[in-house]
């Protein structure tokens, strides 16, 4: 069995090489993408947030529902927190640098590179606890707590009909496993161990229930997304066509091409098994994390 002291020795100098080379082009990225978005004509902007919700909403239905729900004051809040964030992770990387460059013995070669990669840990969490700011870092986490709070709320209001089908699915499942399944694994089970096959089995209904359950709620929020957004895209290119002077309100048009637009964003959805597409997945794997993670917190 491998020793995690033997892990933290072997990995704990690419993984920390890898963070502080990868933060500031993340972050760099990142605040560049926002620029770009600020900056865009409004109904550009509109014509964006169509596009997505009519091809990727039902991929994300909580994310796109907490995006919604904690749009009123809620994303300035977490907007503020992050920037709050994102500068002490700045402070910590560039007095990274610094550390990295001493050489207090004077033998020519770093003092980081001499140590091991316990050591090396060690020496780059007191770097952190010494420069950041506990303060602010505090402050940050706190605001954008809150602001998840009231959007759990929220969330667990809106999917309240998810919520019960989940629990009523793992129920039903729990029934049948603590019939069939629990004896059994409890004499497949060291008896030392068993009191822990009711709890897992437990965890693994629940699971069941939580699948089965969003995956209708997925096929519905794709639908309704899919509409939403094609209504949404529709609108925004005929103002771009027509350059805001004709009334769309007026026409027919922006409701045909809306369900158009609806129909080709639910059939691309479908044919993606509801599920996001590589390299999408790839890209976007921090907000897989948060979809299920948004999930599971909703549901529990």
């Amino acid at each position: 069995m491998v020793d995690a002291a033997e892990l933290v020795q072997k990995f704990a100098r690419p993984v920390l090489d890898f963070t502080f080379e990868a933060m500031p082009v993340i972050i760099s990225a990142c605040q560049k993408a926002y620029k770009v978005y600020t900056r865009l004509p409004l109904v550009y902007v509109h014509l964006l947030f169509g596009a997505v919700m009519c091809f990727f909403g039902g991929f994300y239905p909580t994310v796109f529902a907490a995006l919604q729900a904690a749009e009123h004051g809620g994303l300035r809040t977490v907007r503020k927190a992050l920037g709050a964030l994102t500068k002490e992770i700045m402070v910590i990387i560039e007095e990274n640098k610094k550390d990295d460059a001493v050489d207090a013995d004077g033998d020519g070669v770093a003092d980081a590179k001499h140590i091991d990669g316990r050591e090396l840990l060690k020496r780059k969490v007191k770097l952190v606890l010494q420069k950041i700011n506990p303060d602010k870092v505090n402050d940050a986490i706190a605001s954008m707590y809150k602001v998840w709070i009231s959007v759990l709320a929220v969330l667990t209001i809106q999917f309240a009909r998810t919520i019960a089908l989940s629990l009523t699915i793992g129920a039903f499942v729990k029934r049948v496993t603590d019939r069939y399944l629990l004896p059994i694994v409890k004499t497949a089970t060291p008896k030392e161990y068993q009191q822990w096959c009711p709890v897992i089995l437990d965890w693994f209904c629940k699971s069941i229930g939580i699948s089965i359950a969003w995956k209708a709620q997925t096929i519905i929020s794709a639908f309704t997304s899919a509409l939403a957004g094609g209504l949404i895209m529709s609108r925004a290119l005929l103002q771009i066509r027509f350059k805001g002077q004709n009334n769309h309100e007026d026409m027919n048009v922006d409701e045909i091409l809306s369900y158009a637009l609806g129909g080709a964003g639910f059939y691309f959805q479908y044919t993606q098994s509801f599920d996001t597409p590589f390299p999408l997945n790839v890209i976007l794997w921090p907000v897989e994390l948060a979809e299920y993670y948004i999930r599971w917190s909703v549901t529990n």
